[in-house]
């Protein structure tokens, strides 16, 4: 296959950079654009062209379309914190659809073909069923899955208009990092579950929050589908070459492994890693916040040649406190020596 440039929005933030290490190590010729609100000019591979700038601005993303020559687009930029879009949802309908839509209107007249988007189970709301189907309802309980909603009916409904193909991986919980360690979750104050665990371990938290210990699975505490960001990444190049491979088809997958473990599960798991406990702090449930949120993943089976090579929760924690501990060291680098 002719492997045709691609261009990665968000690809110096966590998911992004993930991708962009994907592609390169596959040989596609990989360009990103992030505007280093959350992202990390040190995520982006030494030899990957990098543009500091907007989704928004139309006028540059049409200059890296004709520089570069993309081909295909995979989109992460975008705001991901639930409660934050509860309290503050004109910023998510801003950057996750408003400029998204900016960013579709520049693919249409920059002749891009494909476009992956980067979605989320939170397109669910709180499924009546688990595991949870594609064909399932979608009804967003927070601006952040509205958003991305908006977005996947905002592409469907160009690819009816114009020639451009699209695939919407719907994400489950995403997690641990790079298996080399070249790159991970370094947003801080992230909110993810092992995320706030490593860090909880290494001491740069006093505890971890457990939200509801009353839910409806085995031993009291919600139970989510964790995936590994490698396996995830892997499924976006995946999708390009599907996508490549049909262009009059578009796709939309759940991502994730079809199992799922409880908040309990995964702070034992930590706990194993690093032979020491957390401080656990029991709090009530969080509104919204579904029993069990776990991934039919028949289709993306079926669709694509994806085999999980990370599916294993003891992998993704040490890939995460690998990461954690490497982003400390240079965390000290940076901070001057007193005195």
């Amino acid at each position: 296959m002719f492997k045709i440039p691609v261009l990665v929005t968000g690809g110096a933030g966590y998911i992004g950079s993930h991708a962009v290490l994907a592609l390169k190590d596959a040989g596609w010729p990989v360009v990103v654009i992030d505007n280093l609100v959350t992202g990390f000019r040190f995520a982006v591979p030494d030899g990957v062209p990098f543009y500091q700038g907007d989704i928004a601005d139309e006028a540059l993303l049409a200059r890296i379309v004709a520089e570069q020559g993309i081909g295909a687009i995979m989109h992460f930029a975008g705001s991901v914190v639930v409660p934050e879009s509860v309290e503050n949802p004109l910023k998510y309908y801003d950057n996750n659809t408003a400029r998204t839509r900016s960013l579709i209107a520049s693919a249409v007249r920059g002749g891009v073909r494909h476009f992956i988007f980067s979605s989320t189970a939170a397109t669910y709301g709180i499924p009546e069923v688990s595991p949870v189907t594609e064909d399932c309802p979608q009804r967003p309980i927070n601006p952040y899955g509205m958003s991305k909603l908006m977005t996947e009916l905002m592409l469907a409904d160009t690819a009816r208009a114009h020639p451009l193909n699209f695939c919407a991986l719907r994400y489950f919980n995403v997690a641990g990092a790079d298996p080399q360690a070249r790159t991970g979750q370094s947003t801080a104050g992230a909110t993810h579950l092992i995320k706030v665990a490593v860090e909880a371990a290494l001491g740069k938290r006093d505890s971890v929050a457990v939200f509801g210990t009353d839910f409806d699975t085995p031993d009291g505490t919600g139970v989510r589908d964790y995936i590994h960001v490698t396996d995830l990444a892997d499924a976006h190049v995946l999708a390009l070459e599907a996508l490549i491979e049909n262009p009059g088809r578009s796709l939309t997958m759940n991502c994730g492994y079809g199992r799922g473990f409880s908040v309990l599960d995964v702070l034992d798991a930590v706990d194993r890693a690093t032979n020491q406990p957390i401080n656990r702090v029991l709090q009530g449930r969080r509104p919204g916040d579904p029993d069990s949120l776990i991934s039919d993943n028949a289709r993306i089976k079926a669709t694509l040649p994806w085999v999980p090579r990370h599916a294993d929760l003891d992998t993704i924690i040490a890939h995460a406190l690998a990461w954690e501990r490497k982003l400390g060291e240079m965390q000290a680098t940076l901070t001057p020596t007193p005195g």
